[in-house]
């Protein structure tokens, strides 16, 4: 495809159906210039040079509000550690290839050491704040912070103060870990994301919850801070309807991965966002025995769906239930796309809309792929 990958800002998409909002898959072609969608022109015209999308799908680009697949570009095997930079790099190419063109990354700030310290979610964000000039997609926080880090929290409401602005969840893996709840595999994980042994992560553990009686101020306090700076919040694995009741009373608007059916419920009846997994919609039901995100789409209890940890599964997701008659192909797209973007305060993307950036997807819709990504107007991607 004669098409400068980095360069180019004006570009036409012709000959596709495209998905628009209200009318389903229309046929059209997208001018996109300076970045954003500047007309859709209802009757293709031929002739015009671009992007031939004829036999295709035009999309809406990905809004992935949790990812944390980067991880594992990190640390692909247990305390084993790659440069930053590779991983990365090959994480923005791994999502430009799966038509994710907004990405938030799921970094945790936790008391333990290893991965998810304080120490190395900071060599990450300044990491991606030096790369950005040479990513595809645009690359975003997702502030995970462990409650019971509350050393931690000032640190923590530093970052929300960041010119592009970041999400927060609140985590809390230790209670149930403390609790003796927490299955031990994961606590081994725990230990080896740590870069430790099981038995000192174990006394790592006993000795932070010390520090119980700190965690509410901490949440309250750090959530206060977030609302005034306008930061959208989730709360991570609600394990009971108090619990999801407490954070929404902190004005924590997202639920993300409740942990059983009655904290789904509750938050749905509440008008609460929900986050599920898309693998979970792919794989036919979660890896872990957590609820079936397909049988909560079809109850209207999933509003988002978010790679959590497995890249190319969005847009393997929304075309599943497409494909299995749980939903159309708009609203299964929304639940990827114009949800997630909606969500994360995003007015400017999530729809082909003009004025809208030019973030889609040209997918052939025979092989269910991308043959094409622009993002912000840019081609990013090109399977042709």
């Amino acid at each position: 495809m004669p098409l400068d990958v980095r360069a180019t800002r004006d570009i036409t998409i012709r000959g596709g159906l495209c998905l628009i909002p209200g009318e389903g898959l229309v046929p059209a072609d997208i001018h996109c210039s300076g970045g954003v969608i500047s007309e859709i022109a209802r009757r293709p015209q031929n002739g015009v040079a671009g992007i031939d999308a004829t036999g295709c799908l035009v999309l809406p680009g990905i809004v992935d509000i949790h990812g944390d697949a980067f991880e594992r570009q990190i640390m692909p095997r247990p305390k084993t550690m790659f440069p930053l930079d590779m991983a990365l790099l090959e994480t923005d190419r791994q999502l430009a290839a799966n038509g994710i063109t907004t990405a938030y990354h799921g970094i945790t700030v936790s008391w333990e050491p290893g991965l998810r310290s304080l120490e190395q979610a900071m060599r990450i964000i300044d990491a991606l704040d030096r790369l950005e000039p040479e990513f595809h997609s645009d690359n975003r926080l997702h502030i995970r912070w462990e409650t019971f880090a509350v050393d931690e929290s000032g640190e923590v409401e530093s970052l929300l103060r960041r010119e592009k602005k970041p999400l927060l969840a609140f985590n809390d893996h230790t209670s149930m870990s403390l609790s003796g709840t927490r299955k031990e595999i994961k606590l081994r994980g725990s230990a080896e994301r740590a870069m430790v042994d099981i038995g000192t992560y174990r006394e790592l553990l006993d000795a932070i919850g010390e520090r119980q009686t700190e965690v509410a101020f901490a949440i309250k306090n750090l959530s206060t801070s977030a609302r005034h700076l306008g930061v959208p919040m989730l709360s991570h694995d609600d394990q009971s309807v108090e619990m999801r009741g407490f954070y929404r009373n902190l004005g924590v608007a997202i639920a993300e991965f409740p942990m059983n059916m009655e904290t789904l419920e509750e938050a749905a009846a509440n008008g609460d966002d929900i986050v599920l997994g898309s693998p979970n919609v792919v794989r036919g039901g979660s890896h872990n025995g957590a609820i079936g995100a397909e049988d909560a789409v079809k109850r209207e209890m999933c509003t988002i769906l978010a790679s959590d940890y497995y890249y190319p599964a969005p847009m393997a997701a929304a075309l599943a239930l497409v494909e299995r008659g749980t939903l159309p192909l708009e609203r299964a797209w929304e639940l990827v796309s114009g949800a997630p973007a909606r969500a994360c305060g995003l007015a400017d993307r999530g729809y082909i809309a003009e004025g809208l950036r030019a973030d889609l997807i040209v997918l052939h819709e025979m092989r269910r792929r991308p043959s094409a990504v622009l993002c912000n107007g840019k081609l990013v991607y090109s399977a042709v």
